[in-house]
Order: structure tokens, then C-alpha cells, then sequence
């Protein structure tokens, strides 16, 4: 076993734990996060550490890093944290699940967190730092770039190019070929079908509720 930290106590920090005792060779030894943030010492019976003495308490000749912290600031926060670990000499590497198939055409870059049930196809890059929540598809020839977090059941289609630091939404939809600039937040539902402007923010329209109540209906 690989001994590993997690940098975060978010939510998605505490999702990584059991993805990496029960499907990786990784052994979560802690949290990570700066002193000031720290609120609880013990999280899922695993110590919480101050960044400020990581290096002492968990040197990077000894630990690999994941960094659990979300889309915050269109992943600006994730990016800066990757950025910072790499500076200290952390080794980050990328955990794919094992019901991800892995093409020998496929690449992966570093720091990446690949959920169960990805369907990545051949030829897709998949860049540094980058998050695939549960159930998407990459299609053929996809590019993705640099901490980009895709949230669960989009679908990317072929050639399709996904620029750094862009946020993905739920089911949300690419139609082949298309290209997205960096910085963008393509929300959840969305319907894409030509590129994107640099930091343009897409969305589907919401749906309403209906006049009538549910206690009303007929025939339900």
C-alpha cells in the first residue's frame, strides 16, 4: 500500500476515502487543510493535519497527495492547490476506477479523480487535475483540459474540446467536434452545439411548476 493524504475535508474528500481503500493500492493516512479552517481534528477516524506542518508530519518522500476540494471559483481553488503541492514535491497521482476500461490509446495526466462507470473512448486525453463524477461519456478523440471538473452523466461527443478550468453540470449535452474555451460553467441540462466564448456561462432553462397541484391530477 501507498501511504496518501487528502488535501480538503469537503464532502468530495470524504467521498475519496472508500473509492481509495476499496479500489485502489492507496492508504489514506489523512485530511489536509490550512490551520484556520480546521474545525474538527478527526474526520471518518482520520486525523486532520495543518498544511502548515504537512511536510514535517507527512513528507512527500513518503506520502502522495489527492486534493479533495471541488469547483470553487470556476476550479481556480483546485488549480492553486495542485500548483502548491506540486511546488512542495508531492507526487499526485490520477485514481480511474476500476470499471473504467483503459484504452492503451487513452492519457491520463496527473492529479486526476475518475469516478466509477466513465465511458472514455479511444483517443480521448483526459488533462492534470480533472474530475469525472459518476456515469459520463468522452467520446472518440476528446480533449480535456486542465482542472476541469465534469459532473455525473454528461455527454461529450466526439473531437469535442473542453478547455482548462471549465465547469461541467449534470447531463449536461456536446455535440461532436465542438470546442469550449477555458473558464467556462456549462450548467446543468445544458445543450451545446457550436464553441463557446472564454468564460461564457451556459445554461438550460429551468422547469416550471405546473399550475395545477398534484393532488389535483387525473389519471396519475
Amino acid at each position: 500500500m501507498k501511504k496518501a493524504f487528502i488535501f480538503g475535508t469537503t464532502d468530495f474528500a470524504q467521498v475519496a476515502v472508500p473509492y481509495l481503500r476499496d479500489d485502489s493500492d492507496y492508504d489514506v493516512q489523512a485530511f489536509v487543510v490550512n490551520e484556520e479552517y480546521i474545525t474538527e481534528r478527526e474526520i471518518l477516524g482520520l486525523p486532520v493535519v495543518p498544511f502548515e506542518n504537512v511536510l514535517a508530519t507527512h513528507p512527500p518522500r513518503e506520502f502522495v497527495a489527492f486534493v479533495g476540494v471541488g469547483y470553487s471559483k470556476v476550479n481556480a481553488v483546485r488549480r492553486k492547490l495542485y500548483d502548491s503541492l506540486k511546488e512542495l514535491g508531492y507526487t499526485l497521482p490520477t485514481y480511474i476506477h476500476s470499471t473504467v476500461h483503459r484504452w492503451p490509446e487513452t492519457t491520463f495526466g496527473e492529479g486526476s479523480f475518475i469516478f466509477e462507470n466513465n465511458v472514455i473512448q479511444p483517443f480521448v486525453s483526459v488533462g492534470n487535475n480533472c474530475v469525472l463524477w459518476s456515469g459520463n461519456h468522452i467520446g472518440h478523440h476528446s480533449k480535456i483540459g486542465n482542472h476541469v471538473f465534469i459532473a455525473s452523466h454528461a455527454v461529450v461527443s466526439g473531437r469535442c474540446t473542453i478547455g482548462d478550468n471549465c465547469f461541467v453540470g449534470v447531463n449536461a449535452t456536446f455535440r461532436d467536434g465542438i470546442t469550449v474555451a477555458p473558464d467556462c460553467v456549462i450548467g446543468a441540462g445544458a445543450l451545446l452545439l457550436k464553441d463557446t466564448v472564454a468564460a461564457g456561462v451556459y445554461k438550460a432553462a429551468q422547469t416550471d411548476p405546473a399550475e395545477r397541484r398534484s393532488n389535483e391530477l387525473r389519471n396519475f
